[in-house]
């Protein structure tokens, strides 16, 4: 997984294999990532990339090795690691333990890890979740809290996406988080037409700053670091000189690495994650936007309704009317 191809001629998607993985998952999103291929080829998209779909199986020593692979002969680049569904029990311990190293290793080379389903065992229990939010099945929502009580387990969300981590609720739940990830790479056209060709609903365009995308594939291990540290902890709390100390650099240093890593700056990348996180919470809470404000890290309910206006085009009240689940619109 050192060696990298050139991003602009294809882009790879990992499918990660395991025993009692659901094989139609795998398949689906196989073929998914393959019509978009095609779509895109007939969109006259030629500037996009090529999506490349491989497999990956541990060893007996927890190494992930390919077993499959749409463009055999290149050396990879994995982009994005999808932990596909079960149609099992939830996970046992010995195989969850058998992924940890690698998913972790993974991760903190900028791969996103994404999951359906019974999927998010496998991140839960490398300790990525850790005091971060998580989607699943509502028939594992107890038992993913009773085993990782540090991971916010947040069911009724059908699809979270933290930016660097991924992760879906639903059994079936593969087609969309396969639509989301084409709208994410190749854009929302590419998208909406492979839907259409599948003949599945497709997913909607969110807002900007509602679903933040922040590059993680730039190579500087030390702002990456700092990148999944703003993840994990919603960017609450945070100044520059503690983000220049998480990434051991000089802080002048810091500032100049992270926005040619990221192409903003750390206070800019961190409006984006709060913005994102709140997103969320009119989505999924009834909490007043004072109490979401807070929530996020602004202490000046004022200041967080600029910031978020600015970021989505619109004031905090009108993205939850619009967006809102029913029943979670404020009276």
């Amino acid at each position: 997984m050192k060696a990298k191809t050139d991003s602009r001629a294809s882009l790879e998607f990992g499918l990660l294999l395991y025993p009692g993985v659901q094989w139609a998952a795998v398949h689906g999103l196989t073929d998914l990532f393959q019509v978009a291929n095609r779509v895109a080829a007939e969109l006259g998209a030629m500037q996009l990339p090529v999506l490349r779909v491989s497999h990956w199986r541990a060893d007996d020593a927890g190494v992930l090795q390919v077993a499959e692979d749409s463009l055999p002969g290149a050396s990879h680049n994995v982009r994005v690691l999808i932990v596909p569904p079960s149609l099992e029990s939830a996970p046992p311990d010995g195989l969850l333990a058998r992924h940890r190293a690698q998913l972790r290793e993974w991760h903190g080379q900028g791969v996103v890890l994404a999951s359906v389903c019974i999927g998010v065992f496998f991140i839960a229990a490398s300790g990525l979740l850790d005091g971060r939010p998580a989607s699943s099945h509502w028939n594992y929502e107890s038992v993913l809290a009773q085993r990782y009580p540090n991971v916010r387990v947040q069911a009724n969300q059908p699809l979270l996406d933290e930016g660097d981590i991924i992760t879906s609720a639903g059994l079936m739940a593969w087609t969309e988080l396969g639509l989301r990830l084409v709208d994410r790479y190749l854009g929302g056209s590419v998208s909406w037409e492979t839907a259409r060709y599948l003949s599945v609903e497709p997913v909607a365009a969110p807002l900007p700053g509602a679903l933040f995308s922040p590059r993680l594939e730039h190579g500087d291990e030390a702002v990456l670091k700092v990148q999944h540290w703003l993840q994990a902890s919603s960017a609450r709390d945070v100044d520059v000189a503690a983000m220049a100390m998480r990434a051991g650099l000089e802080e002048r240093t810091f500032l100049r690495r992270f926005r040619a890593a990221t192409g903003l700056k750390p206070t800019e990348y961190c409006q984006q994650v709060r913005v994102g996180r709140a997103c969320r919470l009119l989505e999924f809470t009834r909490r007043t936007v004072e109490q979401i404000a807070w929530g996020v890290g602004y202490q000046d309910a004022g200041a967080f309704r600029k910031v978020f206006q600015r970021i989505t085009g619109m004031t905090p009240s009108d993205y939850r009317r619009r967006f809102a689940l029913p029943g979670q619109v404020m009276p």
